[in-house]
């Protein structure tokens, strides 16, 4: 006989989901060269391990909300736990590369589902009057886990090995399933609409391919003219379903959500700056690494100013926003961000440690006031009607940008690598001075997109407090 269910039972059950997620998108960067050593790969090539664990769950994440309103939160839920675990094991058992890519495809299946369904449960498990402190309780792990993952997998990967960083799932995933399966409730809609199918897979396929076709060139030796067909394949594919929904009343993402200028200005100015954020948590330890000779566990520590001042700036951020509005703080911050991502490449070692320290924490601040403002301005003029879907496109991009800029850096690594060697160049350094100045270049130009914004747009300081990374 189950058990009588508690509120604040689900709230932790949750919040462990949230931090198992959130920990597994940044505990892998920092083990890279030594997973790659085992299995006798370049550091340089394995950015499929993170590209296929951030796609798949971009890929998935749209689904995740009707397929809790169709089955049920609680089996959605222990479904998300299972495939998370699962994967985790597979990923320790791995003895190459294309394995360990299906691992993480398989591990990311279940990600995807956790954060969305863990959301929706307390949506519908708590009343509005509570839902905020609710959801505050059940985020601040997802904080914690960028925070320790760095450290953490530096440390497991050197002290014993780097299949410690998925085997460290294993307890906790299992404890989380049963949980799950004793105190979650099963939560579903009454009326669920037909899931937009064909319009889910023009905008899988639109990804995957454009994903592909720059990791491609990196690891599979792809030749120039076949990427460029690929990722015109790709954006061939999101203009298709761009012509789908203009006619398709219930599709994924409504075209009428774009009618909103903040949320148009927001979701591209979303998309193209965090190609260069989310490429810098990938390349920062190889630098360090490969390019620096640092231990994983220094790495590791080297990327704890970035999490220190992401938690630091949360109050802050939404004071300078109410103070400067968002068009301002969004401009002047975003070509901050490419100034401090391109002040990486004069970096050569030789330097007092103190400095690299001040930068790390220079652009774990500006990213976490960054993030705090592009959401906020995307969010907070959709009406009810418009939210589910609004934040779920949202939600799409950001995770999709997390294997975007992976897949762009590791192409830029490629790129600069490969006229190094052609040139004879002794530096060896290059490769990564010359990518750090092109993603800070790609998120200063971004700048222009936010200052579409209209220049008396105030903000709202709720709704600040509401959204998260």
């Amino acid at each position: 006989m189950r058990k009588e269910k508690s509120p604040e039972v689900l709230l932790w059950l949750v919040a462990i989901g949230f931090f198992m997620q959130t920990l597994d998108t940044t505990i892998v960067n920092t083990a890279i060269p030594s997973m790659a050593t085992s299995l006798g790969e370049s550091p340089l090539h394995m950015q499929s391990v993170v590209v296929s664990y951030a796609l798949v769950m971009a890929i998935l994440t749209p689904a995740s909300g009707w397929l809790a309103d169709k089955f049920g939160t609680r089996r959605i839920y222990l479904l998300s736990i299972f495939l998370f675990t699962l994967g985790s094991f597979l990923c320790a058992s791995s003895h190459n590369l294309p394995q360990l890519i299906v691992s993480r495809i398989i591990q990311g299946a279940g990600g995807a589902m956790l954060q969305p369904v863990g959301r929706l449960a307390v949506l519908k498990a708590f009343p509005h009057e509570k839902f905020l402190r609710a959801m505050s309780f059940v985020t601040i792990p997802g904080l914690i886990g960028p925070l320790v993952g760095p450290t953490l997998g530096g440390w497991l990967s050197e002290s014993f090995s780097w299949h410690w960083i998925f085997l460290i799932n294993l307890p906790v995933g299992v404890a989380g399933f049963i949980l799950s399966l004793i105190y979650m409730d099963d939560f579903r809609s009454p009326k669920v609409h037909t899931f937009d199918i064909s319009g889910f897979l023009m905008i899988a396929f639109g990804m995957v391919t454009v994903s592909y076709a720059l990791d491609g060139v990196v690891e599979l030796g792809l030749r120039q003219a076949s990427a460029i067909l690929l990722a015109i394949v790709g954006l061939v594919f999101v203009a298709l379903y761009w012509l789908h929904a203009s006619h398709k009343r219930n599709s994924l993402f409504p075209l009428r959500l774009f009618e909103i200028v903040t949320y148009r200005v927001g979701i591209l100015g979303n998309f193209f700056s965090r190609i260069g954020i989310s490429g810098s948590p990938f390349l920062l330890p190889l630098f360090f690494q490969v390019g620096m000779g640092y231990s994983p566990v220094k790495s590791g520590l080297m990327m704890l100013p970035t999490a220190i001042a992401g938690l630091l700036v949360k109050r802050l951020g939404i004071d300078l926003i109410n103070k400067f509005g968002y068009r301002k703080t969004l401009i002047a911050n975003t070509i901050a961000i490419g100034v401090i991502l391109s002040s990486f490449s004069f970096l050569s070692g030789s330097e007092p440690l103190w400095i690299m320290l001040i930068q790390l924490f220079m652009i774990g601040g500006a990213n976490s006031l960054q993030f705090t403002a592009m959401n906020t301005i995307t969010l907070k003029d959709l009406p009810d009607s418009q939210a589910s879907s609004g934040n779920s496109l949202m939600s799409m991009v950001m995770i999709f940008t997390m294997s975007l800029g992976v897949a762009v850096v590791a192409a830029l690594l490629s790129l600069f690598n490969n006229v190094a060697e052609t040139q004879h160049y002794t530096d060896r350094l290059f490769a990564f001075h010359a990518s750090f100045i092109c993603i800070g270049v790609i998120s200063a130009i971004t700048a222009v997109i936010f200052a579409q914004l209209p220049k008396n747009d105030q903000p709202t300081p709720e709704t600040s407090d509401t959204v998260q990374n």
